[in-house]
C-alpha cells in the first residue's frame, strides 16, 4: 500500500477518518493524501458565503491539521489537495489519478446530522471508487490490539472477491478474522454453495496465516445479522462487496451494502467486483 486518500470537510468525522487513515498507514508505511473539494456554488458548502478569501481559509485549515497530525503520522508524508466540482467525483477521480490503494471516509449515518458534506457523499464515493472505501462513523474507537474483522459470506456470485484484500488488511492488524455464514434459505443446493464458499475462504486464510472463526446464521436479514454479530464480538471492521454488477454505471450499491454502510456504527470496508486485480496483489 502507498497511499491513503482520505476526504475532508473539515467535520469531525472527517477528522476521525483522518486520524484512522494515520493509524493504517504508519502500520504500512505510506502516504496519505487529504482532499477537499471546493462546492460553493450550493448551500452544501460551510464556505458559500465567505467570499473569495474562503480558498486561503481551507489552505490555512489545512496546513493547521499537517502541522498537527504529520508528527503522529510516521508512516509516512501528509499532503492535500484543493478540489473543485462535484463531491464524490473529484474525491474519487484524485484517488484514481494518484493510484491510491485505498479511500477513507467519515460517515455519519442516515440518521446522522449532515453538518457539512462527508455523511452525504460517503454512499456515492463507495458506490464510484475504483479501489477499496472505508467508511468510519465518527466516535469510534480505534484499537491498537485485539482487531477482529467480520466477513459476511453468502450464495452470491462475487462474495468471496473480498476474502484477498480482507486478509491483507487483516495482517495489517493483525486481526482475528470472523466469517459470518449467512444462509438465508433452507434449500440445500443453496446450502452446499455457500458450505464450498466457505471451504474456499478456509483455505486462502490458512494459506496467507491468517487466524479465522467460523459462525453460522439462518437469517432473513442478512444486515441485522451482520451488524448484530459484529457488534457482539466486539468488532474493528466489517468487509463487504458493494454487490453492484450492473449498477456501478449509475452510482448504485446493492441493497444489503447500502444498508451496511449507511447503519453500521463500525467501520465498513467496501470492495468491487472490479477490485479483484488490486486485492490479488
Amino acid at each position: 500500500m502507498k497511499r491513503i486518500v482520505v476526504a475532508v470537510d473539515f467535520s469531525s468525522g472527517s477528522i476521525h477518518a483522518l486520524k484512522y487513515a494515520i493509524n493504517i498507514a504508519n502500520l504500512v508505511k505510506c502516504d496519505i493524501l487529504m482532499v477537499w473539494v471546493d462546492k460553493t456554488a450550493t448551500p452544501e458548502s460551510i464556505y458559500s458565503s465567505v467570499g473569495e478569501n474562503y480558498r486561503g481559509e481551507v489552505i490555512k485549515r489545512f496546513n493547521d491539521l499537517v502541522e498537527k497530525f504529520q508528527p503522529t503520522c510516521t508512516g509516512g508524508t501528509l499532503t492535500y489537495k484543493l478540489r473543485k466540482g462535484k463531491i464524490y467525483y473529484e474525491i474519487v477521480t484524485i484517488a484514481k489519478t494518484k493510484k491510491a490503494d485505498l479511500i477513507v471516509t467519515g460517515s455519519h449515518g442516515v440518521s446522522g446530522f449532515e453538518e457539512y458534506w462527508i455523511g452525504s457523499n460517503a454512499n456515492r464515493i463507495v458506490a464510484h471508487a475504483d479501489c477499496p472505501v472505508i467508511t468510519v462513523r465518527n466516535g469510534f474507537q480505534i484499537k491498537d490490539k485485539d482487531f477482529k474483522i467480520v466477513i459476511p459470506i453468502d450464495n452470491s456470485n462475487h462474495t468471496l472477491n473480498k476474502i484477498p484484500f480482507t486478509a491483507k488488511m487483516a495482517k495489517i492488524f493483525n486481526a482475528d478474522v470472523y466469517i459470518a455464514v449467512i444462509f438465508t434459505t433452507n434449500l440445500k443446493t443453496i446450502h452446499q454453495r455457500v458450505e464450498n464458499y466457505v471451504e474456499k475462504a478456509k483455505k486462502y486464510l490458512e494459506k496467507e496465516e491468517i487466524r479465522y472463526n467460523i459462525e453460522y446464521f439462518q437469517t432473513q436479514n442478512t444486515t441485522k445479522t451482520t451488524i448484530d454479530f459484529a457488534k457482539s464480538i466486539d468488532a474493528d471492521m466489517i468487509a463487504i462487496m458493494t454487490e453492484q454488477e450492473d449498477r456501478r454505471e449509475i452510482g448504485l450499491l446493492g441493497p444489503n451494502a447500502q444498508q451496511i454502510v449507511n447503519h453500521s456504527p463500525i467501520p465498513v470496508l467496501s470492495m468491487h467486483e472490479f477490485d479483484i486485480n488490486l486485492a490479488l496483489k
